[in-house]
């Protein structure tokens, strides 16, 4: 019996029937119903319009919808998508083909007027708390040379362009040219190319697609899918135990052992892109959550000081959290990209965990005696994000820093993480270059430019700039890493943040069906299989 319920007879019952349906599976007999897959996601769908969050349960959703011009596998490498081939044409124009014979849901034919106006759209949305425009704001000219060819122009070379547009959905000219956000979320306008067509939607609940026949790639093994949103760690793996259904993502790190001794289920693991660390509020304000021993606000906010992030960061035993609190299902960090990721650096060190040497520099910074400080985070988002959080505030209090917790659903935390409400904030992010992630979560924010659109903290250093830009601007792949590697060296040594470790991606599926673990961590419904 799961240890997540009290045994009542009607829920003792129901397990002993999960338990039959079990063995039945196991012992070949149960019947396989093809037509329809039944998903639990570990996080809610904030929104359903494709430019307006950038967040990675929106994207996924996002995914079985609407197709972008270049598309990743589940290595994280760039491979076509409604773009067949990519060339530069010269130091700052890039030449997309795109695939003919590609309807959107309502038979219109998809053609380079719909991508031109989807890599428009997300400049045109306001009050985004995590814009797209970081990954169009690069593109100055856009030429429909025919409607299969798509050239877009940049003011300066820029070898990361089909990177940022594997990023973009693309959207119906027709359908979306007077779409608001709402209308997405409505369902009205969720005309895309995508594997799937949407059916309904209810947020913090479930989502339903249907098959799309006329996809003009692989065909998806199921005619319909549904996406319950399961956000807590034991309903989602009662869920599965129970039938209720047959994959779930973001499996919790206590459940790993024994499912993988349960016959009926198998796992699928690898180890993410995502890195998971710390934002600090390094605005030249007092800081909203740093008091002094008697709750009074310090008018100088001690984040700022270079010593007192170190402090931080040295406070922090990153083994013990991914032993203990991880359960062995991360890599401590040292960058915001993982391993093997474009732009990671492996000369940059986990930092030390030295208790001692974080009380003298904060002796150093002026503050002996430490302070206050309140540690906010999700609860419903990453993995066991809760105690991640009451993790790293047990460890800077041993240092004499007093810590409070402060955990909240992601619908609510994000937002308010957005608007610089917080001093210390818990972050994850996923990509697949590290100049990529310098420039969206380090770079000094730039509403221009779009850069810098999830610094949070507000960190801003002119080196680390022009090295991202550098980088950015090199065509040759060497000499872009280089750069990115020197610009990641710089931020991270000057703590711009505080990486803390990488996650263990795992998915858990009924016995029978086969999934490509993603660095990404996406579940994409259309990539699950019958063996």
């Amino acid at each position: 019996m799961s240890r997540y319920f009290k045994p009542t007879a009607a829920r003792t019952f129901r397990f002993l029937l999960a338990g039959t349906a079990a063995l039945m599976l196991v012992a070949g007999s149960a019947p396989v119903h093809a037509a329809e897959l039944k998903i639990g996601l570990a996080a809610d769908i904030a929104s359903l319009d494709p430019h307006y969050l950038n967040i990675a349960p929106n994207i996924a959703l996002s995914s079985h919808v609407f197709d972008a011009l270049v598309h990743v596998d589940a290595a994280g490498k760039l491979i076509p998508g409604l773009a067949l081939s990519w060339r530069a044409v010269d130091a700052t124009t890039w030449e997309f083909k795109l695939r003919p014979g590609v309807k959107f849901h309502d038979g219109s034919a998809f053609t380079a007027e719909d991508a031109i106006f989807s890599l428009d759209r997300p400049a045109s949305l306001a009050g985004s708390p995590g814009p797209f425009t970081s990954y169009t704001r690069q593109i100055t000219a856009k030429q429909a040379v025919d409607p299969l060819t798509l050239r877009l122009k940049t003011a300066k070379p820029y070898g990361a362009l089909p990177l940022d547009v594997s990023t973009i959905f693309i959207v119906s000219k027709k359908a979306a040219s007077r779409a608001t956000t709402d209308d997405f979320n409505s369902g009205r306008a969720m005309i895309g190319t995508g594997p799937f067509r949407f059916v309904s939607f209810k947020r913090g609940d479930r989502a339903e697609l249907a098959r799309n026949p006329d996809y003009w790639g692989d065909k998806a093994a199921w005619d319909k899918v549904t996406f319950r949103i399961i956000a807590s760690n034991a309903p989602r793996t009662a869920a599965l135990l129970a039938g209720d259904v047959d994959v779930i993502e973001a499996v919790p790190t206590a459940d790993i052992a024994n499912l993988k001794r349960n016959a009926a289920f198998k796992l699928a693991q690898t180890v993410s892109w995502r890195t998971i660390f710390w934002t600090l509020d390094q605005a030249d304000h007092a800081s909203p959550f740093v008091t002094d021993a008697a709750g009074t606000p310090l008018a100088k906010n001690p984040l700022r000081d270079p010593r007192v992030r170190l402090a931080l960061s040295k406070a922090i035993n990153r083994a013990a959290l991914v032993s203990r609190t991880m359960e062995g299902l991360a890599q401590p960090a040292s960058n915001i990209v993982s391993p093997g990721i474009f732009g990671y650096d492996a000369a940059l060190k986990v930092e030390t965990y030295d208790p001692e040497g974080a009380k003298k520099l904060l002796a150093e910074a002026g503050f002996p005696n430490g302070f206050n400080l309140t540690l906010h985070g999700p609860n419903n988002r990453y993995i066991n994000d809760e105690q991640v959080v009451q993790t790293t505030a047990q460890f800077l209090s041993r240092v004499g820093i007093r810590t409070k917790v402060a955990t909240m659903p992601l619908a609510v935390y994000f937002g308010r993480a957005k608007a610089g409400e917080f001093s210390m904030a818990l972050l994850g992010w996923g990509t697949l270059a590290g100049d990529f992630g310098l420039r969206t979560l380090i770079a000094t924010t730039d509403p221009a430019t779009g850069w810098g659109a999830w610094n949070w903290g507000k960190y801003t250093n002119p080196a680390v700039d022009r090295l991202v830009g550098q980088a950015l601007a090199s065509v040759d792949a060497g000499t872009r890493e280089g750069f990115a590697k020197q610009a990641a060296s710089v931020a991270l040594q000057d703590n711009a943040v505080i990486p803390l470790h990488h996650q263990m991606a795992t998915w858990a599926l009924r016995k029978g069906l086969v999934y490509p673990a993603r660095i990404d961590e996406f579940t994409f419904a259309h990539q699950i299989r019958q063996e």
